[in-house]
């Protein structure tokens, strides 16, 4: 009976132990994301002639960068 009781804890804890490590990679991948498709979005843009207020620049692309590591 004990032996059982074991075995149940050792499973229960390995499954406990894969999701949490499954939901970390998740959350990794997901706190990398948003700075990568920034970056791709800003190359994509065109640049416009006296554009005037907020615009993306490498300088403010690489600041973004170091913010998101």
């Amino acid at each position: 009976m004990k032996d059982d009781k074991k075995q149940t804890l050792a499973t229960d804890r390995r499954k406990f132990l894969r999701g949490s490590l499954m939901t970390g990679m998740g959350v990794a991948a997901a706190a990398t994301l948003p700075g990568t498709v920034l970056a791709v979005e800003s190359e994509v843009a065109p640049k416009e002639e006296g554009q005037k207020g907020y615009h993306l620049t490498q300088h403010i692309l690489d600041y973004y960068k170091t913010m998101a590591s």
